[in-house]
């Protein structure tokens, strides 16, 4: 079968007047309406043509065929699961969603996870990335006045920015954010050595005794560098659902975290006739979860605790610094892009770096919009709790056990290629008017 290729335009009908918006001249107006209701709000859905047939295996009779070019919008529409909120704010909601479930689940119990996890010690860790040069900040050594004198309000574009750009250590920035995920890793390790010292084990026996788990977060500062936001839970040797060692407490796993945050170091290149090595900053904070039925109004709970980590999931670089989104082929397509001077520099640095022989396993050319950072946004221990894969899955049986199946002697065949992203403008406006609800489903049913 030839490859599909994918078209350029979507066909668009001519309007009945020149007066009325473009979408009225689409003979199945309702039909339209139902399919981009379904997408829910997605702003860039994905366009697939092909078709899917229903046949009867013993007649070959065809029961039932769906040719993508006869339905209302031309295409098979379905969302496009971007989890960026600057993409798809419909989208990037359900993953926050998932992952609120996600880490509370990790919590309080549920979605198959014991509710007696929600007695073992946690602790809400935050690690964040040392200095490479003074920035401005609304809060310096305890006072509200910043190092260059003046008081900057939430939201001065200068916070985050180098008080002398000359002298900020560009190539250590960026550097720092590439080796995030190793120096992480490092960390992993010797809070697994802490806690298998503490246990009095050699660290090969720690699972016979104690098992750790996470579930993590990166988030960017304003300066452009990433942090680590974790729950941290410390379990018995199956996991959530057996009980911890008796020694096994809040305020030991606290303890634990900074001494590996302090230990963490990874070596990295020679650059420019200075070796780099990459640790954690000094700021690293530890608060304890407490289990919401025993402390009362406390401010770590496991709810706020669950509603933070997933908010920072649906974000980049663009939330704090207020960079790209989305990859450049050329430097040169910086200068058309609207993008603090801070956060170019640092994408003009990414960029020179990728081109030395010594860094290409760092691929940053590939993660320069990224500021260097190459890593996961989201990541998990295995039996933290469940995964958004089983999230999605329980949705989709959901949606199949209140859909209509086709008979066991029915065989399908279904052929669809990808065929673009996004709506045309007609659709678009369309799509906003409807809003995916019944209600607006109904006032356009009148209207027509």
């Amino acid at each position: 079968m030839p490859p599909h290729k994918p078209s350029s335009t979507i066909p668009r009908p001519e309007p009945v007047t020149a007066a009325l918006p473009a979408f009225t001249g689409y003979r199945d107006l309702l039909g339209l309406v139902r399919q981009l209701s379904s997408l829910r709000g997605c702003a860039q859905p994905i366009r697939l043509a092909g078709q899917r047939t229903e046949i009867d295996a013993f007649t070959g009779e065809i029961l039932r065929e769906l040719k993508s070019e006869e339905l209302p919008a031309g295409h098979l529409l379905v969302r496009c699961a971007n989890r960026r909120t600057t993409r798809c704010p419909s989208c990037a909601e359900l993953y926050r969603q998932d992952t609120y479930q996600l880490i509370a689940a990790g919590l309080r119990g549920g979605k198959k996870i014991p509710d007696q996890v929600a007695t073992h010690p946690r602790v809400f860790a935050t690690l964040t990335a040392p200095s490479y040069g003074p920035v401005h900040g609304r809060r310096v050594n305890g006072s509200t006045r910043c190092r260059c004198g003046r008081t900057h309000d939430n939201g001065d574009p200068l916070l985050g920015t180098p008080l002398d750009p000359e002298r900020y250590d560009y190539t250590g920035a960026v550097l720092w954010n590439a080796h995030a995920p190793a120096l992480w890793a490092r960390f992993m390790l010797h809070l697994r050595r802490t806690i298998a010292a503490v246990a009095g084990v050699p660290q090969r026996l720690l699972s016979k005794v104690a098992r750790v788990s996470y579930a993590k977060v990166a988030e960017y500062q304003q300066r452009g560098l990433i942090h680590f936001h974790a729950v941290i839970r410390l379990d018995g040797p199956g996991g959530p659902y057996t009980p911890p060692p008796a020694w096994a407490t809040p305020e030991v796993l606290t303890d634990v975290i900074r001494i590996a945050a302090t230990r963490a170091h990874v070596d990295g290149p020679k650059v420019n006739g200075r070796v780099r090595s990459f640790d954690f900053g000094a700021q690293i904070d530890t608060r304890i979860i407490r289990f919401t039925a025993f402390q009362a109004g406390t401010t770590i709970t496991e709810g706020k605790v669950a509603g933070y980590v997933a908010k920072y999931a649906t974000k980049g670089t663009d939330a704090a610094t207020g960079t790209l989104d989305h990859r450049l082929k050329k430097i040169t397509g910086l200068w058309s892009e609207s993008v603090p001077e801070h956060a170019a520099r640092m994408i003009r640095t990414a960029w020179a770096l990728g081109n030395r022989d010594d860094l290409k396993h760092l691929n940053l050319r590939k993660w320069a919009h990224m500021l260097g950072f190459r890593g996961h946004f989201s990541t998990k221990t295995r039996v933290y709790s469940t995964t958004l894969g089983a999230l999605r899955a329980a949705r989709a049986a959901w949606h199949r056990r209140h859909t209509a199946p086709p008979s066991p002697t029915t065989l399908v065949i279904a052929r669809w290629a990808y065929d673009g992203t996004g709506l045309t403008p007609d659709f678009e406006r369309l799509a906003a008017l409807i809003g995916g609800g019944p209600a607006r489903e109904q006032a356009v049913t009148a209207c027509a």
